[in-house]
């Protein structure tokens, strides 16, 4: 059994399996928000439909040519840039390489699944829900809202912290092997400036294995992250199969959009 998503009133697609999963079932948006809270993470599995999963693969990855890729694009894990102020092999500069391609928002078909979900009120309201916020909003820029990103081999997304206070992606391939996510929970707390420098030293050092999560999903899965303070990557993917995520993306607050400079350095262009 499946359910339909009725974006702003209009067209009707099946994408959810409400044989497992029920938006406005309250104990279950309430059940959600509680592992989310406890866990820093949610995982889903089975969320969306095998049709949702085959429609959005056939508009897509036929277009990997179109993604704009980034390749050996270095970073710290706190997305910032250097402090010329501290050493160069200081945790707070320690450099680590992302890899990936995009296709931004605006190149997501018209009529694909991915906008009847993103648009949905009741999608939005089971976020805001279970994200414990007032309402989820669209990204006022025309790259952002939705973006499909591949994995091809040897790429991967080095560790760091979300700028954002939560991610919420469905997983639509999996490699042949690798493209594992991997977090650590509560390593930092961002709101009171405490950047932990020797506990992310000690996840760069790879000396605390103990405390590295993997978190597992296959195609389908919806998962909502807290990432703010939980510090995380995916490993390399294997394979001649690219990884291929969804990534929905929203604000807490309206008329919110990226700025020039992280268009062109996300997307390639600043239009």
């Amino acid at each position: 059994m499946t359910q339909s998503l009725h974006p702003r009133d209009g067209g009707a697609i099946d994408t959810i399996d409400t044989d497992r999963y029920n938006l406005d079932d309250l104990e279950f948006s309430e059940w959600c928000r509680a592992q989310l809270e406890i866990n820093g993470a949610l995982v889903l599995p089975g969320f969306f439909t095998e049709q949702m999963i085959y429609e959005v693969l056939a508009d897509s990855v036929p277009r990997i040519d179109e993604a704009f890729f980034t390749t050996n694009v270095t970073h710290n894990v706190y997305l910032t840039p250097p402090d010329d102020q501290l050493a160069d092999d200081h945790v707070f500069n320690r450099q680590v390489i992302s890899t990936k391609g995009c296709l931004a928002h605006d190149q997501v078909p018209s009529a694909s699944p991915l906008r009847t979900v993103y648009e949905s009120d009741r999608f939005r309201r089971f976020m805001a829900h279970v994200l414990d916020i007032e309402s989820v909003h669209s990204y006022a820029d025309n790259v952002s809202g939705i973006n499909v990103h591949f994995h091809l081999d040897e790429q991967e997304l080095g560790w760091h912290f979300d700028n954002s206070a939560f991610a919420v992606t469905a997983l639509m391939q999996a490699p042949e092997s690798g493209g594992v996510f991997e977090y650590v929970p509560n390593l930092r707390d961002a709101d009171a400036n405490d950047l932990n420098f020797d506990g992310v030293e000690a996840v760069l050092d790879e000396t605390v294995p103990d405390r590295i999560r993997t978190l597992e999903f296959d195609p389908g899965a919806l998962v909502m992250f807290r990432g703010r303070n939980s510090m995380h990557r995916v490993t390399p993917s294997r394979g001649s199969i690219p990884r291929v995520l969804v990534v929905f993306a929203y604000n807490t607050e309206p008329g919110i959009g990226l700025s020039e400079s992280a268009k062109l350095t996300f997307y390639g262009r600043n239009e």
